[in-house]
């Protein structure tokens, strides 16, 4: 499936590029934050270059990042623009590009728009709205997995959710399943971000939490490097989201290949541009996982990872 995927944009390439011909397309970018945008720019756009569809040439990018408050007059204010399709990065520039139109194509990442709404379902999406999905509530239950394999002795654990980040419920859901299965007592904090992270940690040391995990969302990605710090300031080894967070010194990083998904982003877009109907496209599930482990951050946590983990990391930071 994965060779035919391959194929099937080299074969589509030069068919997109015919049709780009004499069309200048407009691309809207919601998003949450610069960084979402940076990655965007580093990964997508490119990818877009290379079907045919460059900024600067036959391409035009309006970029728009905001809050959660801004994302809805955000994303008013792009569709009143006309874009051919818009990029929405994470739930809340998702349900604000929905709310403000049901014509203009939209291609998400992040959150299940099945879950939000947005969606029919994974196969077949309906509607305007088709995208790539990170499967944040799984893989938090999967981060807490492989952070009770490196520290086993930890039984009280931690987990970080962002207040106003939707279906929250299930992640807490997943997490606690896995948590009585494994032995281990979880301790849930909510933060709606960088105002509250010293609350949070302070909650989390009167609990005698022994570890913990920062449930993913854009906020807290966006704030990583603050939130390792305090967590390496409060003696708590941590599991984050993207394997590349343990560069910003979490002890593991695990998750799906942020490059190649966002990569998927462009195909979606190149196909909406050739004519394709965005409900007709099926949403997009990852196909490959990382796991990075910040050796660095073990040693200053007095901490020995398991040999089996170690054999298992795609990337050890030394």
């Amino acid at each position: 499936m994965r060779r035919f995927a391959i194929l099937l944009l080299v074969l589509m390439a030069p068919a997109v590029a015919r049709a780009a011909i004499g069309k200048v397309w407009r691309l809207g970018l919601l998003a949450p934050s610069a960084e979402s945008v940076e990655i965007t720019q580093r990964f997508t756009l490119p990818e877009l270059a290379r079907l045919g569809f460059r900024e600067g040439d036959n391409l035009v990018v309006d970029h728009r990042v905001g809050d959660p408050a801004a994302l809805p007059g955000l994303a008013r204010d792009m569709v009143l623009a006309n874009p051919d399709a818009i990029i929405a990065i994470g739930p809340d520039a998702m349900r604000a590009a929905a709310e403000n139109t049901k014509t203009v194509p939209i291609v998400t990442f992040g959150s299940d728009p099945v879950q939000l709404g947005l969606a029919a379902s994974l196969a077949r999406p309906g509607g305007n709205a088709t995208g790539v999905v990170i499967l944040g509530e799984k893989l938090d239950g999967k981060r807490l997995d492989v952070l009770h394999e490196a520290v086993p002795a930890a039984r009280r654990v931690a987990a970080l959710l962002l207040s106003s980040q939707p279906n929250e419920s299930g992640i807490e859901r997943e997490m606690r399943a896995l948590a009585v299965n494994s032995g281990i007592e979880l301790l849930v904090f909510e933060s709606a971000g960088r105002d509250d992270y010293l609350s949070a940690f302070a909650a989390m040391r009167a609990a005698k939490a022994q570890a913990l995990v920062i449930t993913g969302s854009a906020t807290f990605n966006r704030d990583m490097v603050l939130l390792a710090k305090l967590a390496l300031e409060a003696g708590l080894p941590t599991a984050c989201e993207w394997a590349e967070n343990a560069h910003a010194g979490c002890l593991l990083g695990y998750g799906p290949s942020r490059p190649e998904l966002r990569r998927r982003i462009a195909y979606l877009v190149a196909r909406i541009f050739g004519g394709a109907p965005p409900g007709t496209l099926p949403i997009e599930t990852p196909t490959r996982f990382e796991l990075t482990i910040n050796l660095k951050t073990a040693q200053a946590l007095g901490l020995t990872i398991p040999q089996p983990l170690l054999v298992r990391a795609d990337e050890l930071i030394e």
